[in-house]
């Protein structure tokens, strides 16, 4: 066990955390899912993830201002070292997003440089951290090094949003909040509301129907009602995407590329018992997530079923049955949850945007057919990049003559022309585009 301060394991892993997301190229997501189990007690789950999300979003600014007052580089020649020159973002992290207290903040990191055996930088990391804690920061003249934003993607966002990027990029380093969905008709959103409330735990709705946004930190495992399936995470605008549809009841309906499966909830409470819900992932992991979520969550007596396959390629799974509703949630570059995906920013690169797009434009040429006539395709992404969502819609339209696009209300968003759009932020949720596109009868 080590004589070291308390904190010193948890900042040591921290950085190792960091080490795997920068430089290795390892999703964030799945990177926690391995080292949050490791640590008992919730507190410091929670204080883990909190630095290493504060980390990676803001790690531009940190590393210019560190650039500042190091006068050559750490060593960075082994895993170790790599570990011990990412700490530097833990502290900073610490002392400009969390607002630690200086003392606690740099004490357990310059401890964190002696947990990783490299107890003759511990003097450099405490004169660093102690002069952040002094002197101004640097401030980058670059407005992508002062956001920490991809220099392309603040390109993408000028060019787009001129009148919205300062909103957008400071809303992309916001820590987002909790959105539950109530799990009708098992039980309703007031009553899960009122639940909450007799324990203490403050919340309030939102434009979604069954949506529950909680007003305080919360670990959602630890909510009443979630070991009895009351409720499910699902942000704000995903929960729309499915309201965007319209009504389902008794419907087939088509949920084209279902991980991590809430939407797939949501059309399974909205078709009702006598509706049919068919989810497919192309990813076949991902997929039996989704099904055991249906299994041990949804109320719903529907008819349902789980096919792992790639949507676009309808002849290996589509059975000749024409589909009602089509929810086509598209794989893109999740620019509307750099929020909630921080790691986005240092692993999207520009040129996957047009490879994206050709995706999306795939998926929705093999899934129009399938449509009975009438029958509405709600394509949506959580990107936020004109090219993936109104261009690609618009570009759509000009090719089928037989599809019409159909309004949406405000609570949706922002009418694009060719869409709705939702900006991070907004309502509290996330970045997203829907199109409810209707095919001709």
């Amino acid at each position: 066990m080590s004589t070291l301060g308390p904190g010193a394991a948890l900042r040591a892993e921290a950085a190792r955390v960091l080490v795997a997301v920068l430089d290795d190229g390892r999703s964030l997501k799945a990177v926690l899912s391995a080292a949050l189990p490791k640590i008992a007690d919730p507190r410091d789950r929670g204080l883990l993830e909190a630095i290493v999300f504060a980390a990676l979003r803001h790690e531009r600014r940190y590393t210019f201002v560190l650039s500042r007052w190091l006068t050559r580089p750490l060593p960075v020649g082994t895993a170790k070292d790599r570990a011990v020159a990412r700490l530097l973002l833990v502290g900073l992290a610490q002392l400009d997003a969390l607002g630690m207290a200086p003392h606690a903040a740099v004490g357990a990191t310059v401890d964190a440089v002696k947990q990783l055996g490299r107890e003759g930088l511990a003097g450099l990391f405490n004169a660093v951290l102690r002069k952040a804690t002094r002197e101004p920061w640097a401030v980058p003249d670059s407005r992508a090094v002062r956001t920490s934003h991809p220099d392309w993607m603040v390109r993408r966002f000028e060019a787009d949003w001129p009148e919205r990027v300062d909103a957008l990029l400071e809303a992309n380093n916001t820590e987002a909040p909790l959105w539950l969905r109530a799990n009708a008709p098992r039980v309703g959103r007031e009553a899960l509301a009122a639940r909450w409330s007799e324990a203490g735990i403050a919340s309030e709705s939102g434009p979604a129907r069954d949506g529950l946004r909680v007003l305080e930190r919360a670990n959602p495992t630890q909510l009443p009602g979630f070991d009895d399936g009351a409720f499910h995470v699902q942000d704000l605008a995903a929960q729309l995407a499915v309201e965007a549809l319209g009504p389902l009841q008794g419907q087939r309906v088509l949920d084209a590329c279902a991980a991590p499966g809430g939407k797939t909830l949501g059309l399974m409470s909205a078709v009702g018992d006598g509706g049919e819900v068919l989810a497919l992932d192309v990813d076949a992991k991902r997929l039996e997530r989704v099904r055991s979520l249906v299994q041990a969550v949804s109320p719903s007596r529907a008819r349902f079923e789980a096919r792992a396959a790639d949507a676009a390629e309808v002849g290996s799974w589509h059975d000749g049955r024409a589909f009602d509703a089509i929810l086509l949630d598209a794989p893109c570059s999740a620019t509307g949850i750099l929020r909630r995906q921080p790691d986005i920013k240092a692993h999207r690169r520009e040129d996957d945007i047009a490879v994206l797009a050709a995706t999306q434009a795939r998926l929705l040429e093999a899934l129009w057919p399938l449509l009975t006539p009438g029958g509405v395709l709600l394509y949506a992404t959580c990107s936020v990049l004109r090219e993936e969502n109104d261009q690609q819609v618009a570009a759509f339209l000009a090719r089928h003559p037989d599809a019409r696009l159909e309004p949406l209300d405000a609570r949706f968003g922002y009418d694009t022309g060719h869409g709705t759009q939702r900006f991070p932020g907004e309502d509290g949720g996330d970045g997203f585009f829907y199109a409810r596109l209707v095919r001709a009868g």
